[in-house]
């Protein structure tokens, strides 16, 4: 070949070469991840958020007591302080629950769950709910405060921190596809009441919530577990949908490599853990659930449940399986498919 042609031929196929990579046509998320994301969700900064939410100012946030209305203040202010929207519009972030759907007789006052979001861009119709609890038990006669760091602080702040990591998501041009619901539910210490609300009357229509997502103590190791801590329970993942199980594992073995136990989720078990925390609410609207639980331990509502006693790296890292569980399924071509309906 003559020289020349072939200098000549080589720049023009640069110059093509480069033209097709800098082209608008070109898909911009091809080359992001989840694992672009995942340093926003920080376990210092959720130590710092946790020893508020459960301080004693926050009188154990029993349900509709001031301490619970202090505790719903702090997550709507961390919402609107990180421009994270409400769907109920404006500044009103909250669902008010009315002292009648509680139990007749119970003295409950009315309550509030706590709700943001962040907007699909492509399927915003298509909503994942990712929930925790943020109320606890109060307080004892002797004015004793039931902080409730575990239970379920750290998922609360777990939330926090993950609603940050999809928002710096949505600001650098990759948000989620599919919509994306931070649901914080009180009145769950007293029997699941903050969720059942919200299916009885939900903001998005249950027909259109993909999957639940539902966090209820992250922060501490169960004793039967010391030797090995980096794990967490998961519940329900397959009860519903073998498509949300596979991705839980896919996700977890490409990111995070948490042992995934099942222990808690054998329909035998007879700690009925299925039943007790706020996915369940979901699941008997057919809608696929998992629940991230660290088991109970010595502290488990107890005045002793404290900030002091929190595994933050460990919180971080099992609130990183749910983020990246959460943005599979936000962005995947295919909605999470049902196998079951009962």
């Amino acid at each position: 070949m003559n020289k020349l042609f072939f200098f000549a031929f080589l720049l023009i196929t640069l110059s093509c070469k480069t033209t097709s990579q800098n082209s608008d046509t070109t898909p911009t998320t091809i080359q992001v991840s989840a694992a672009d994301y995942l340093k926003y969700i920080q376990a210092d900064e959720a130590e710092k958020q946790l020893y508020v939410f459960a301080s004693n100012e926050m009188e154990g946030r029993k349900t509709g007591e001031q301490g619970q209305k202090k505790a719903a203040a702090f997550l709507k202010d961390f919402y609107i302080k990180n421009n994270i929207a409400s769907p109920l519009g404006d500044s009103n972030y909250f669902q008010t629950i009315p002292e009648s759907f509680f139990r007749t007789g119970s003295g409950i006052k009315a309550s509030e769950n706590v709700i943001a979001y962040i907007k699909g861009s492509e399927k915003p119709e298509e909503v994942i709910i990712i929930s925790a609890h943020y109320d606890h038990v109060g307080m004892d006669k002797k004015g004793n405060v039931f902080n409730g760091a575990d239970d379920d602080g750290s998922g609360t702040i777990g939330i926090l921190q993950i609603a940050k990591a999809f928002k710096k998501a949505q600001e650098e041009g990759n948000g989620p596809k599919r919509t994306i619901v931070f649901l914080h539910v009180t009145g769950e210490e007293i029997g699941l009441y903050g969720s059942k609300y919200y299916t009885d009357n939900p903001i998005f229509p249950l027909a259109n919530t993909v999957a639940n997502l539902n966090i209820d103590m992250i922060g501490r190791i169960d004793p039967n577990k010391m030797e090995n801590p980096n794990y967490i329970y998961l519940i329900g993942s397959d009860k519903l949908s073998q498509d949300l199980h596979q991705v839980s594992e896919d996700m977890n073995a490409a990111y995070i490599r948490l042992d995934l136990d099942y222990k808690f989720n054998d329909d035998k078990d007879p700690n009925r853990f299925y039943y007790r925390s706020d996915h369940y609410n979901f699941a008997k609207n057919n809608i696929p659930v998992i629940f991230y639980f660290n088991g109970v331990h010595e502290d488990y509502h107890k005045i002793t449940d404290t900030p002091d006693k929190i595994e933050y790296d460990l919180l971080a890292k099992r609130a990183k399986l749910v983020f990246v569980t959460a943005w599979e399924i936000a962005n995947r071509k295919d909605r999470i498919a049902l196998d079951i309906v009962k």
